[in-house]
């Protein structure tokens, strides 16, 4: 790791300076969202592309540009490209009030609560934790469970719904993911008769944990430290339909998708399916493993929550499909694992065929080749209160290094086509 000059700490326990040094280093393009810009990483990252800060700034006030950042350090990969610098609109605050917040589901009949222009980004402040922000630190489990049976829909403190101008269904949004802070603690915990092991354990399991101030790492246990890699797990539009759907479900529609790889400055795209879009977010992690196995991560809740949406139009996603700095990632639902696997594997193949010209074995062959597929999540709520099982999830992940710059233009372009 490269250490920056000045810098006092010890190269084993780096300081927040010392880890941005280095990701600069390993990735130029540096996210910081409009009123917290470093202005000086930001003009190094403009210079580089040849636009002057003058000039961006001469796009008024309420605008700026928006410049990616390098993946989160804890689960950072091989240094890749950056996904592509668009313009950013206006900042919209949109607090966790009883207004804006619903518990549980996410209900066509809820009035928007914000509408904004493509490009805009939401800062969410000081959101919830689950159970509308009745859980607290400590709580015993007895306590907790009293108030998750009154909330038969699902756990979820979901905010929204944000509509996008101009959101058709046939078009995409894209989210990105620019601030993930969490509040200062979180829990992980399992209920009797859930998880990937209903059977296994007789009691149920309920851990608190304290985030370190800067919102590094966790410690599990002595001689055990969680490093963090803040995700918002649930990021959806509204399912077509007049039902409220749960938010502990996941679909094409996005949902429950606790994507582990969607840290900051990365961007998840979900397909449109009512007019406006009507975007939900919630059930914040501080960190989580891929398959989510005893059927949580670290729970938590945002300090400093921003999302930019980008309506690209006349966009064909069958699925969620998110982009970081190093890769494609494509989700895919069904009742068992094979039949998500199978799903994401079709939708690779349908996506990226389309996209680059490939033919379908190839693009096959590609994701046997150089392709990783992981279980998303794998969750049980047989016997739970919430009545509706989540389907099981598996995502595909295809390397951008495999790719030289003509095809990732291709692969970005059938997703952005007017950027």
């Amino acid at each position: 790791m490269t250490q920056p000059a000045n810098c006092c700490c010890p190269a084993h326990d780096p300081c927040p300076r010392h880890i941005a040094a280095h990701h600069a280093v390993a990735n130029s393009d540096h996210a910081q969202a409009i009123d917290g810009v470093d202005r000086d990483a930001l003009g190094e990252s403009l210079d580089q592309r040849g636009i002057s800060r003058r000039a961006m700034l001469a796009a008024g006030a309420g605008a700026a540009m928006f410049v990616p950042a390098a993946a989160s350090p804890a689960f950072a990969r091989t240094a890749g490209p950056a996904l592509a610098a668009l313009p950013a609109g206006r900042l919209h605050e949109l607090p966790s009030t009883p207004q804006t917040v619903k518990v549980g589901a996410m209900d066509p009949a809820t009035p928007v609560v914000l509408e904004i222009e493509s490009g805009d980004i939401v800062h969410y402040p000081n959101t919830w934790v689950n159970w509308a922000n009745e859980a607290k630190f400590g709580m015993p489990f007895a306590e907790r469970e009293s108030i998750r049976k009154r909330y038969p829909a699902g756990p979820y403190s979901l905010i929204g719904p944000i509509a996008v101008k101009g959101a058709e269904p046939g078009d995409v949004i894209e989210c990105r993911m620019i601030r993930l802070k969490p509040i200062d603690w979180g829990w992980n915990s399992t209920p009797k008769g859930m998880g990937a092991l209903p059977d296994a354990f007789d009691q149920p399991y309920l851990h608190y944990l304290k985030l370190d101030p800067q919102r590094r790492y966790a410690d599990f246990a002595k001689g055990v430290r969680i490093p963090l890699a803040p995700i918002q797990a649930v990021m959806a539009v509204q399912p077509a339909g007049d039902k409220p759907v749960s938010g502990i479900l996941s679909g094409r529609y996005g949902g429950n998708i606790s994507l582990r790889d969607l840290t900051e400055g990365t961007s998840l795209f979900l397909g449109v399916e009512v007019p406006g879009g009507r975007l939900w977010t919630g059930d914040s992690h501080a960190a989580q493993g891929d398959g989510v196995v005893d059927q949580t991560a670290i729970e938590t809740a945002m300090e400093d929550l921003r999302i930019q949406y980008i309506l690209h139009k006349k966009v064909a996603v069958a699925t969620p499909v998110a982009e970081t700095h190093d890769a494609w990632i494509v989700l895919a639902y069904g009742d068992t694992v094979d039949q998500a696997l199978a799903g994401s594997i079709r939708q690779m193949i349908a996506w990226l065929s389309g996209a680059t010209g490939l033919t379908g074995p190839d693009i096959y062959a590609l994701a046997s080749i150089a392709g990783s597929f992981r279980i998303t999540q794998y969750a049980n709520q047989t016997g739970s209160v919430y009545t509706s099982a989540p389907r099981k999830a598996v995502h595909g992940i295809l390397p951008k290094a495999i790719f030289d710059a003509s095809r990732l233009e291709q692969i970005s372009r059938s997703l952005r086509p007017g950027a």
